[in-house]
């Protein structure tokens, strides 16, 4: 099958729902980070925390660029509609973990959220790439991003039980 014309419109759709998923989580963030996150025991592996916003920045931008891509693959049917509703799934739990973690200051809670990020995110990627191969390899980054937030989350929750 052809894919669909290129639409800047579209493009620009997906991207900008990726990035407000982020401004969700930077809601509970911004206040925790100064005083509650400030207080907590870090892990030696933790990163500055001027690195976070823009890493995630650019991850949402790679997953935009990925549902836009298969949203436009020009394969039609349950695949297509099925990848695209799968991942509208994984970007709210994507959403949820900033306001566990930094909100509800659930470091426990937010490591269980994460997880299912994480294998929500190994799912999405197997059924992005039977629509269409870029748009996994586009994820990629990201899984490598949660994977160790995962881990970051992980030792956050060991050393502050």
């Amino acid at each position: 099958m052809r894919r669909k014309n290129f639409s800047l419109t579209s493009l620009a759709g997906w991207i900008l729902l990726c990035e407000a998923a982020g401004v969700v989580g930077s809601v509970f963030t911004v206040s925790a980070i100064p005083t509650w996150y400030a207080s907590l025991t870090k892990p030696p592996i933790a990163p500055p925390n001027y690195l976070f916003g823009p890493v995630w920045v650019i991850l949402y931008a790679l997953m935009g660029i990925a549902a836009y891509r298969v949203s436009r693959s020009g394969k039609s049917g349950h695949e297509q509609h099925g990848a695209i509703r799968f991942f509208l799934f994984h970007l709210l739990l994507n959403a949820l973990w900033s306001p566990v973690f930094f909100g509800l200051k659930q470091i426990p809670l937010a490591f269980v959220t994460i997880a299912a990020v994480w294998l929500t995110l190994i799912m999405l990627i197997f059924r992005y790439e039977k629509l269409d191969r870029v748009s996994a390899f586009l994820l990629l980054p990201y899984l490598y991003w949660v994977t160790f937030a995962t881990v970051l989350n992980y030792y956050f929750w060991y050393l502050n039980a």
